[in-house]
């Protein structure tokens, strides 16, 4: 029999940065589903990657004096290390910039203009260059970008546009139809009323105010907007042709279960990437999940706001079973959730080290130390029991409830009451008098196998989320993982199965105060970094407002230089300042050549008092920065300025 095929996708990261904690909580958020679903039996094919065109990237790429596909070919590998780095097991990394997808956005785009879905004409509005949107007037907020708060400029350009009017009533037709396509319910509810019900304007789909795009073949001064080029990559992915020759693949995974994205994107996912799916004949997709934010402190993370979390850091810290432990199980259903390096030391300690680690420590010891390893089931009941067998036979059932509505912070919590309540039985059974009678032993014997067990379920609805920390488990524990269907049924851990000798500390507490220490110094570690090599000199007495106002410091163009003869460091030049040219000599000899120093538009000291250096007179002074090598670089003017502009 074969599996159910179940597609989801992340949405696409954009190449413009390192993706932060709150970036990388979608592609942890989406590992856990697709992780579930394959324990579940599903045939899953999970989808991520990276949006790599647009005006911001080109931007980027030029400020750091390399191309675009330079830049996002670094980008884009630093994402993929960063999913890596999290154990999410995505079956595709797409990017945009990959061949394939180029030429099928190309066909895509092609197709829809034939169809008179597309049409050239003019776009006037306010641009935000990084959310790469144009916006009316009436949708800024406060005069500002209403998705990232940012200042927009006016921006007129001729632009080819997708006419949203064509289907905008099959789409409201199907939102209503289809109540689980938009969740949570309260997105639904903002789409509907904040942008269909009002009436859509037609998308800009082509730029030409930029190059770094997919060109549109048929007129090449346009590139593909980022929009329909980034949305497109969920069916070119899976083998899509707009010729209609679609791989196989294409057509057993199309329509995808769930895109799973940020809410600040919800209306391209859910307004735009319908209608343009509406518009190639292709269902929709059966599921859009707009998760929230997740915060630091008082708001979205951003690097101008230098709050910024990185996963690497987190990762060094805590390991990466506890981050993802904390950004799946602080991150409310529908609310932004909040993370601090101190709401991380808590959980850490009281949830990890406490709940989980501390029962499956304690078990295990107590099994070595009373039965030398070896967990058997004596069958000696008690009524205390019950409630524990009854909690772990019906926990795979609640999980199943929550996970199918994407409720996986409440699914999460549910494995945990099996673990607080494992303890819970530890205070209740107290194994430790019982071994202190030997008639008691069958009974100790019974109710470490009752931990073993529970644990050995837990640890198995674990998998998806803590992957790594569930398979240390099952190993000490010496059990196998079990089928998805079995973790109702009590009992099937092995009676007579030895565990491990050593119990490995899963997880360590944590001192928040040195948590805080390492984090400031990683902090500063960073600034140093990003700073990159300096030089610190001795430094000189203080001056005072009054005598550095005495110098007197001009721009100077140099007429002639010539060698100044029996001297192996010195130049002597011809400075025009204002009307006057100076003569000056200075040592450079070894950085520059004469014929070199010609031309050059430099920053003179002009009223430093004459002097004869091997012979012949210097009227100023040529002023230069030295490196770490002694090399000499002459200070010149950034913009080009006369010869005698001041410089104050």
């Amino acid at each position: 029999m074969s599996k159910k095929p179940f597609y989801m996708t992340t949405a696409i990261a954009y190449a413009s940065g390192k993706p932060h904690i709150g970036n990388t909580y979608e592609i942890v958020l989406a590992d856990s589903i697709a992780r579930f679903k394959r324990q579940q039996g599903f045939d899953v094919f999970f989808q991520t990657g990276t949006d790599e065109h647009g005006q911001k990237v080109e931007l980027k790429a030029k400020e750091q004096g390399v191309t675009p596909k330079e830049y996002v070919d670094d980008v884009a590998g630093k994402i993929k290390d960063i999913w890596d780095l999290m154990n999410t097991s995505y079956d595709k990394f797409i990017r945009t910039t990959d061949d394939y997808h180029e030429k099928q956005v190309q066909k895509i785009f092609k197709k829809l203009y034939d169809k008179g879905d597309i049409y050239k004409g003019y776009y006037e509005g306010m641009y935000c260059t990084p959310c790469e949107s144009f916006f009316t007037e009436s949708q800024l907020v406060d005069g500002k970008c209403p998705d990232c708060g940012r200042e927009v400029k006016p921006a007129k350009e001729e632009a080819y546009f997708l006419k949203l009017s064509n289907y905008t009533q099959r789409l409201i037709d199907h939102i209503n139809n289809n109540p689980e396509f938009i969740q949570p319910e309260s997105r639904k509810n903002e789409m509907m009323n904040n942008f269909l019900l009002p009436g859509l304007q037609d998308l800009c789909v082509s730029r030409t105010s930029f190059k770094w795009g997919i060109p549109v073949d048929f007129d090449n001064k346009h590139v593909v907007y980022v929009w329909l080029d980034a949305l497109t990559n969920y069916i070119t992915g899976i083998g899509y042709d707009a010729d209609g020759k679609s791989d196989a693949k294409f057509n057993k995974f199309w329509p995808a279960d769930l895109h799973l994205i940020g809410k600040d994107i919800l209306r391209f996912h859910t307004i735009y990437w319908p209608i343009m799916l509406m518009a190639l004949d292709l269902p929709l997709p059966k599921k859009v999940f707009g998760h929230p934010w997740l915060l630091q402190g008082d708001g979205k993370m951003s690097k101008s706001k230098g709050n910024v979390m990185y996963a690497d850091d987190l990762v060094d810290i805590f390991g990466v079973d506890a981050v993802r432990f904390f950004v799946l199980h602080e991150m409310p259903f529908e609310n932004d959730g909040v993370i601090s390096w101190e709401l991380l030391v808590e959980r850490m300690n009281s949830e990890l080290a406490n709940t989980l680690g501390n029962l499956v420590n304690r078990t295990i010891s107590m099994s070595n130390k009373y039965f030398g390893g070896v967990v058997t089931n004596r069958n000696v009941k008690a009524a205390v029991d019950d409630d524990l067998i009854s909690m772990a036979t019906s926990v795979a059932g609640r999980v199943i409830k929550k996970m199918d509505k994407l409720r996986v912070a409440d699914a999460i919590t549910e494995i945990f009451t099996l673990f607080k309540r494992c303890n819970k039985y530890i205070d209740e059974t107290e194994p430790w008098v019982l071994a202190k009678d030997e008639a008691n032993m069958p009974r100790l014997d019974t109710v470490l196998y009752n931990l073993c067990e529970c644990i050995s379920i837990g640890a198995n609805l674990l998998t998806p989320f803590m992957p790594e920390t569930a398979e240390k488990i099952l190993k000490q524990l010496n059990t196998e993982p079990r089928k998805f269907y079995d973790l109702e049924n009590y009992g099937l851990y092995k009676s007579g199965t030895k565990i491990t000798a050593s119990p490995e500390i899963l997880f360590a507490r944590l001192d928040v105060e040195e948590v805080i220490a390492n984090v400031e110094a990683r902090i500063e570690a960073a600034k140093k970094e990003a700073r990159g090599p300096v030089i610190d000199i001795e430094a000189k007495p203080e001056i005072t407002f009054e005598e550095f106002g005495r110098m007197q410091f001009q721009v100077g163009r140099i007429l002639e230089c010539e060698e100044v003869k029996n001297s192996k460091k010195l130049l002597c030049s011809q400075v025009l300042v204002g009307s006057e040219v100076k003569q000056i000599v200075s040592g450079i000899k070894a950085d520059y050549k004469p014929e070199d120093m010609v031309g050059k538009e430099v920053m003179v000291l002009v009223n430093l008092k004459p002097a004869k250096l091997a012979g012949v007179l210097s009227e100023g002074m040529l002023l230069c920065a030295e490196n770490d090598k002694g090399e000499l670089s002459l200070m010149v003017p950034e913009k080009k300025m006369l010869p005698g502009a001041e410089i104050c």
